[in-house]
């Protein structure tokens, strides 16, 4: 049998209050968070905790993302990172690398491949885990209660339900906050330039209705109009 899960984060201001959240049904997800992330951090932590609570099970793992980074990482580049000591092509160091080390610790013995969905294109699952995300990073940023989700729960399954994870301090940098920060990162390394932008409230509302508009993020916009 195969799961079929969606996984997606989400992080206001990227950096900033952010949510990561993994969805199979109403009665089978899970979120968390933190006070501040980016946007990638809270993409691969929905994956590794998709992986981490099904670990349990036998199952094929299908996982729909709309992350090509998130994908490009598990799928294409971490060989080539690891055998280079965790260091891209150029050198430097790869960002998030100890998220993607507790990735690839849980790849171990899967059966599992992802599929790009498009992001705010209405796709049923992945805007689910979406809307769970961005709940999580938006209940940080208001300080209500953090919608965690009933964790692994599926109708027939006899192995114990894995509970919902709310927090990896350990693996998430809580540095100084930003209004907004494109972390990306590319196969090679030898053209990334991490580019930081500071907007205002109403402006970074105006981009993110944007980009909604075109079915893209907010730092894949910018990209755009280079």
């Amino acid at each position: 049998m195969t799961i079929r899960a969606a996984a997606d984060g989400s992080a206001l201001g990227n950096p900033g209050p952010a949510g990561w959240a993994w969805y199979v049904d109403d009665s089978c997800w899970a979120a968390g968070g933190w006070k501040h992330a980016t946007n990638n951090q809270a993409e691969l932590t929905a994956v590794l905790q998709l992986f981490r609570a099904t670990a349990h099970l036998a199952d094929d793992l299908l996982i729909l993302c709309d992350s090509q980074y998130v994908i490009n990482c598990v799928t294409k580049w971490m060989p080539g990172w690891k055998k280079k000591g965790w260091r891209k092509a150029d050198g430097k160091p790869v960002m998030n690398v100890e998220l993607l080390k507790e990735i690839d610790a849980e790849l171990v013995g899967r059966t599992y491949r992802f599929e790009w969905v498009r992001g705010h294109a209405n796709h049923p699952l992945n805007e689910a885990a979406d809307s769970r995300a961005r709940a999580v990073s938006e209940a940080y940023l208001r300080g209500t209660p953090i919608p965690t989700g009933p964790g692994w729960v599926r109708a027939g399954d006899a192995s114990s339900p894995r509970p919902a994870a709310t927090e990896l301090a350990p693996t998430v940098p809580q540095t100084a906050p930003a209004l907004f920060a494109f972390d990306g990162e590319d196969e090679s390394g030898g053209d990334e330039v991490d580019v930081t932008i500071r907007l205002t409230a109403t402006e970074y509302e105006r981009l993110q209705s944007r980009a909604r508009a075109r079915g893209v993020r907010p730092e894949q916009l910018l990209k755009d109009l280079i």
